[in-house]
């Protein structure tokens, strides 16, 4: 039986959801190895929209389950559906959508919120022992959620005043490479920094493909 991995949007787009590049090379990673594809999101509104060739704010506002829809051409569910039962493991692509849609931390650093459903659905994971993958600027999720209870190992490269944000939040940062992993035996997470390097596509695509080979270990 294949295994069911969700992955979960912010958006579309680097600047205010998910990067593009990392969810796509989550989703190839995990179609060549025959796992079954849950792409899902809140749905809420977008914290702010960035007009992605000028870098700028753009006043008229977006919905992340819709915006999230492009990625996953239109095949998305609502997170508010989605219980652990449904699913063997979950990856979280980056991009600012993860520090500013599904959490706060872009504002509010290590005293950021999450969001309720993204809270939800990674407590239940964790405490069904189900694992866990996160790219990029997304392991603070892990960090602000899990750290004072769990202490989980994350990495996010080597950004000095990130990884001490994750430190604050209860969690325990290790360097790693572009293209490297971070596993998390006790704890079932694995993490890669993708793009928190000036990473090219294959290195995103080399860090997000070892991520996900060794959550699908972790699941079997």
């Amino acid at each position: 039986m294949a295994a069911r991995i969700g992955v979960i949007l912010s958006g579309c787009g680097v600047n205010d959801g998910s990067e593009i590049t990392e969810a796509v090379s989550v989703l190839i990673a995990l179609d060549k190895r025959g796992a079954q594809i849950i792409c899902m999101a809140p749905d809420i509104p977008q914290t702010e929209t960035i007009n992605h060739l000028a870098r700028k704010p753009e006043q008229h506002s977006r919905n992340v389950l819709a915006e999230s829809a492009r990625i996953a051409r239109g095949k998305v569910r609502n997170m508010a559906e989605i219980h652990a039962a449904d699913l063997d493991a979950i990856v979280f692509p980056g991009g600012f959508g993860a520090a500013k849609n599904l959490s706060s931390f872009a504002r509010e650093g290590a005293n950021c919120k999450v969001d309720p459903q993204v809270e939800r659905l990674v407590k239940v994971m964790h405490s069904a022992g189900k694992p866990i993958g996160l790219a990029c600027i997304a392991p603070v999720l892990a960090a602000k959620i899990l750290g004072q209870s769990n202490h989980p190992l994350l990495t996010i490269g080597n950004d000095k005043s990130t990884a001490e944000a994750i430190g604050a939040m209860g969690a325990k940062h290790q360097d790693a490479g572009p293209t490297d992993i971070c596993t998390d035996e006790r704890n079932r997470i694995v993490t890669t920094p993708c793009y928190m390097y000036d990473s090219s596509p294959w290195q995103v695509y080399q860090g997000a493909d070892k991520m996900v080979e060794e959550v699908l270990r972790l699941a079997k």
